[in-house]
């Protein structure tokens, strides 16, 4: 059963939605823009399906119809067992955006995801059916999961000294391991700095990432 929300304003033209996991949980989303290729956003630890919204807006002056959603235990979102972050199956809820999409309409779906919401994307690719997921972006991200077995194009963007919150664990390497193992086609894109994730645009190369996700995104 989709469920439909009216916001109690106006931002960015979003609507909130909410759709059921397979699971038996329910995903909160913001909903921007009505065209036929969409691109669901997936948030970082420290963020939230808020947090997309400039980077939602400009996906939508560029034809996407966007999706953020609240993954299970942030906002709206609940999900049995949500409590378990470390062992929660996050792709369930990429994967039930995915098919909300799907259901109203999208032709194809292409997931940009931060940090764990990332790796949830990229899991999520794995545990499709072939055809599901068009894309997928990683920011300072890869997939838990075998990255060979990725059913989707992939980009990985990661800054060269982005590393674990104590500074001591580099995430370049972990992500070029996995970058390399995934099947072509795919693209790896370092970047200079020690942004993480969703952080990188909240710095010079905001622009830069926002470029290289719509080139990615708009590849046939």
């Amino acid at each position: 059963m989709l469920v439909h929300h009216a916001l109690p304003f106006a931002l960015a033209l979003a609507a909130l939605v909410s759709f059921h996991t397979e699971d038996g949980g329910q995903i909160c989303a913001d909903l921007y823009g009505q065209g036929r290729h969409a691109v669901l956003l997936a948030h970082g630890g420290r963020f939230n399906k808020e947090s997309w919204r400039e980077q939602a807006e400009v996906l939508v002056s560029h034809g996407f119809r966007v999706l953020a959603i609240d993954f299970r235990g942030f906002g709206c979102s609940t999900v049995p067992g949500q409590a378990d972050f470390d062992h929660a199956p996050f792709d369930k809820d990429v994967l039930a955006g995915v098919h909300y999409l799907k259901a109203q309409g999208a032709e194809t779906v292409s997931v940009v995801g931060g940090s764990f919401g990332g790796s949830a994307a990229g899991d999520a690719s794995i545990n499709s059916t072939p055809g599901e997921i068009d894309g997928v972006v990683f920011l300072g991200a890869a997939p838990n999961l075998p990255a060979e077995k990725l059913k989707s194009r992939s980009l990985f963007i990661v800054a060269r000294d982005d590393s674990s919150g104590d500074g001591r664990y580099p995430r370049l390497p972990g992500i070029r391991a996995q970058y390399e193992k995934a099947p072509q086609p795919k693209e790896l894109i370092v970047l200079d700095g020690s942004a993480h994730a969703q952080f990188l645009f909240q710095t010079e190369q905001s622009a830069r990432v926002m470029r290289e996700i719509l080139r990615f995104l708009s590849i046939n």
